[in-house]
């Protein structure tokens, strides 16, 4: 379900099942980062990365050049990436299937309490075949719900979205009755 107002789009693809969600084992899994450098902050409850780094929890990973990651005292984490040289990137197996929810922007944010990426300035966003664009994309992994704003490095300033057509399911026959013959003497 698409639904746009101004420069506006929601975009809430019912045609995600909400059973098909992020790998939901991934909240569970520590989270590893590798960097050329760390400056850790105990008190405050503050690393940040520096230099190439891969932040991966379970099948999520997330590609920068800095993270930022607080603590808070039940133990979530909120990771801010940076990246100057190109693109973050972060990557998702779905629950029960054989593919990933990618995306990309300048900026991203991850709160692992709520599985919510945040993606700010020439934000894309890719599931299978279909394909959100925009200057700021939120992707909710246990949800699947995609929220998006146009900007500047889009046409027009706006929001793209191509949404490919699901197959049908073929039509299935109606369950076979047995019936006791009329033929056949009970003996």
């Amino acid at each position: 379900m698409l639904i746009m107002k101004n420069k506006w789009l929601l975009a809430c693809f019912l045609l995600f099942s909400l059973s098909a969600h992020a790998e939901k084992a991934d909240r569970d899994q520590p989270i590893h980062i590798d960097a050329d450098r760390i400056e850790v902050d105990d008190a405050k409850k503050v690393s940040t990365f520096l230099g190439n780094v891969i932040l991966t929890q379970g099948t999520l990973t997330i590609t920068a050049d800095r993270v930022v990651v607080t603590q808070d005292s039940a133990g979530n984490r909120h990771a801010t990436a940076y990246s100057e040289t190109h693109p973050v990137r972060f990557k998702q197996k779905r629950e029960g299937y054989d593919e990933y929810v990618e995306g990309q922007g300048d900026r991203a944010e991850y709160d692992s309490k709520t599985d919510i990426v945040e993606l700010f300035g020439n934000a894309y966003v890719k599931r299978g075949q279909d394909v959100v664009r925009g200057n700021y994309i939120s992707y909710n992994s246990n949800t699947e719900f995609f929220q998006s704003s146009g900007g500047s490095k889009t046409p027009e300033g706006r929001v793209h979205a191509v949404i490919q057509p699901k197959k049908k399911e073929a039509p299935k026959a109606p369950p076979l009755t047995i019936k006791p013959s009329q033929t056949l003497d009970a003996k």
